[in-house]
């Protein structure tokens, strides 16, 4: 019974925001108004962010009139961790006010479809990264708890023919959005917002600062291990699992005695991670900035997520560790290139004993000898657009109304 009161006042809800918003979308916009939103309002991070920074760093009259939706489950902390930005929480009246009078919205991730634009509003979709797994209307099957594959699709599809513009980060990425998308307006072809900082942050004081700010200490070595999500792996809806795949025992007999490790995980699963025994020498940070992460590290290991793509902005070692290949490949997701470790900027390992010899390795070397040139194709395949000026062509975009 409780759960279905509180089904049906979500229900209520939703219909007073639909009339509120349906009775606003006559109204003018209001110039100059522009609402932001990352990953659903659940943190105020990634493109929209370096978007916004730039925009009230060119015109600083936009910290009034510029606003990021967050949930309200994260007000609180967000308005703390961010004073200097104007909050306003997600599906609430007053957010339905802003958002139907916006003249700008600038999200990464997509929004329910019973919520719609107005007509003069310009809807840029930045989006959260280079994919390797397959999206949208590419995927066969769709393992998501609670739709099925056809209905995922023709959401998809329906959402994206709302974006005014995408950020495209680079042509490999455009020639998928086309078609995961079906996306046929404007692309903005000019790498990712949020890997700027890989440019123009990456000195060596930067990076002892960050050291700092984030481990509290000078580590010699980091090692950053950020997996991707595996959105079958769940007990219910909402409720995922996670199990490190390698033993931390293991790992640190390989590495440097001063080798700190820093698990990123999927914000579904980081109150999952057991690190018993090693709380010093493991680091779990989930809601930091990832550029953060990626500046301090030496060397990446990942399996199928697209931080393979932003870190080889920095030209830096990876390890690919996918230990459950053929599975994820075949069965759950499907890739759009080959993934095997021609096509890859660093080794691909499958077993524990393989990542152990891959590790020892570059504990010798620092890197891992033979695989230049693959860093090189994979940078020049990926990079190419990447120049550290996406934030300020996407702020003047939005200064000069869109031309």
């Amino acid at each position: 019974m409780g759960n279905k009161f509180k089904q049906l006042l979500k229900l209520i809800a939703r219909l007073v925001l639909i009339v509120i918003n349906d009775g606003f979308l006559c109204m003018p916009i209001k110039k100059r108004r522009v609402v932001f939103e990352s990953f659903n309002g659940r943190d105020i991070n990634d493109n929209p962010y370096a978007i916004y920074q730039e925009l009230v760093n060119i015109d600083a009259n936009y910290q009034d009139s510029a606003y990021f939706s967050v949930k309200p489950s994260e007000y609180r902390r967000l308005s703390v961790t961010h004073p200097e930005i104007k909050l306003i929480r997600r599906f609430t009246p007053a957010w339905a006010v802003l958002m139907a009078t916006s003249e700008y919205w600038v999200m990464n991730s997509r929004l329910p479809l019973w919520w719609h634009k107005n007509r003069r509003t310009h809807y840029i979709q930045t989006w959260h990264g280079t994919p390797l797994k397959k999206l949208g209307r590419d995927i066969d099957n769709v393992e998501i708890p609670g739709t099925t594959t056809a209905k995922y699709h023709e959401q998809f599809q329906q959402e994206a023919n709302r974006w005014d513009a995408l950020i495209a980060p680079n042509q490999y990425s455009q020639d998928i959005f086309k078609s995961a998308f079906d996306f046929k307006n404007q692309f903005l072809n000019i790498g990712y917002p949020r890997n700027d900082v890989l440019y123009t942050q990456n000195r060596s004081d930067k990076v002892a600062e960050l050291k700092q700010k984030l481990l509290g200490k000078l580590p010699n070595t980091v090692i950053l291990y950020a997996p991707t999500w595996r959105d079958d792996d769940y007990k219910q809806k909402g409720v995922y699992n996670f199990e490190l795949p390698f033993d931390l025992k293991d790992f640190f007999t390989e590495v440097g005695d001063d080798t700190q490790l820093i698990i990123r995980p999927h914000y579904l699963v980081k109150d999952k991670i057991n690190i018993s025994g090693y709380e010093d020498r493991v680091t779990v940070l989930a809601d930091n900035d990832i550029n953060e992460l990626y500046l301090i590290a030496d060397l990446l290991i990942t399996d199928y997520s697209s931080v393979m793509f932003d870190y080889a902005n920095l030209k830096r070692p990876t390890l690919f560790y996918a230990y459950d290949l053929e599975h994820y490949r075949d069965e759950l997701r499907g890739f759009y290139f080959n993934y095997q470790a021609d096509n890859l900027s660093g080794p691909l390992v499958t077993t524990r004993i393989e990542l152990s010899k891959k590790l020892a390795e570059f504990k010798k070397y620092r890197q891992f000898p033979g695989y230049e040139q693959h860093m090189n194709k994979f940078n020049d395949q990926f990079c190419a657009w990447e120049t550290g000026q996406a934030s300020s062509k996407v702020a003047q975009l939005i200064l000069n109304g869109g031309k």
